[in-house]
C-alpha cells in the first residue's frame, strides 16, 4: 500500500560541496573536502551521499561546487552515478544561503520540494521519514538534528564535589544542525541573493513557527568529516557496521 505521503516526497536534491576543508589537509591540497576518500571504502564522502540519496528516491542531485570545482567535476563525469547530477560553479562568493538560491535555480522541478545536504556529512537514516514530518507539520523548512559525541571524557561530580563518574565521549546535551535539509518549493525565494541564510531565512521563520527540527532516529549513523581523525573515526565505525 502506498504511504499518504509518497507523492510530497522530494525527488531532487542540492548538494553543498564547495568548501575548502583547511582542517582536513593535507588530504585538502589537491581536492575539495566531499572528494576526500573515506579510508577503506575506494569511495569519497560524495559518492556515499549519493548512493544515499539515490537509496531514498532522489533521482536529480544538483552539486555546487566552489573549491578545485575542476577536480570534482572531472570524477563526477567518469563515475558510474546512481542519480543524474548537474554541476554549478560560484563565480563569486556569494556566501551559504546565496550559493543554495543559486543551486536551487538549477533543480529540474523548481514546484517540487527538495532535499539539500552539507558535502562533508557522511549519515545513514530515512529521508523518507524525514520528508513525511515536514509535510505534516506543513514546514517551509526542515533540520536534521543530530546529536554529536564530545570528544573528551566527561566528569561527573555530586552537590558537595566528589566525583562520582568517568563517562568516555558521552553524547551532547544539545541538538546541532546536522547539515540535511527538507525544503518546501517556496523556499528558494525566501533566501538571500548573497549572504548567510543561517542568520536571516532561518531566524525568519522559526519567530513564523515554520521552521521544523528533526531528530535523527537513535542509532542511525551520522559524522561530519572535518578532521583527519573523523576519517579515522568514519572507516572504524563503517567497519564495525560491515558497510
Amino acid at each position: 500500500m502506498t504511504h499518504p505521503n509518497a507523492a510530497s516526497r522530494p525527488t531532487q536534491a542540492v548538494v553543498l560541496a564547495g568548501g575548502q576543508g583547511s582542517r582536513l589537509r593535507p588530504y585538502t591540497d589537491d581536492r575539495p573536502k566531499p572528494m576526500v576518500e573515506i579510508p577503506g571504502t575506494g569511495t569519497p564522502i560524495i559518492g556515499h551521499q549519493l548512493t544515499w540519496l539515490a537509496e531514498e528516491g532522489v533521482t536529480d542531485v544538483v552539486v555546487s561546487c566552489g573549491h578545485l570545482a575542476e577536480v570534482l567535476q572531472k570524477w563526477l563525469d567518469s563515475a558510474d552515478l546512481p542519480v543524474s547530477v548537474t554541476t554549478v560553479v560560484e563565480t563569486e562568493p556569494l556566501g551559504r544561503g546565496g550559493g543554495l538560491k543559486y543551486a536551487a535555480a538549477r533543480l529540474p522541478r523548481p514546484d517540487r520540494p527538495w532535499y539539500a545536504t552539507n558535502g562533508d556529512i557522511w549519515t545513514r537514516f530515512s529521508l523518507r521519514d524525514m520528508a513525511d514530518f515536514h509535510t505534516e507539520r506543513d514546514a517551509v523548512a526542515t533540520l536534521a538534528l543530530a546529536r554529536p559525541r564530545i570528544p573528551w571524557g566527561a566528569v561527573k561530580t555530586d552537590g558537595f564535589g566528589h566525583i562520582t563518574d568517568f563517562i568516555e565521549a558521552p553524547p551532547s546535551t544539545f541538538e546541532i544542525n546536522a547539515g540535511v535539509y527538507v525544503f518546501s518549493p517556496g523556499f528558494a525565494e525566501l533566501l538571500p541573493e548573497r549572504g548567510d541564510h543561517e542568520r536571516t531565512t532561518f531566524p525568519g521563520l522559526a519567530r513564523e513557527r515554520r521552521l521544523f527540527g528533526y531528530p535523527i532516529p537513535q542509532g542511525a549513523y551520522w559524522r561530519a568529516i572535518d578532521t583527519a581523525k573523523d576519517l579515522t573515526e568514519a572507516a572504524k565505525e563503517l567497519a564495525a557496521l560491515g558497510r
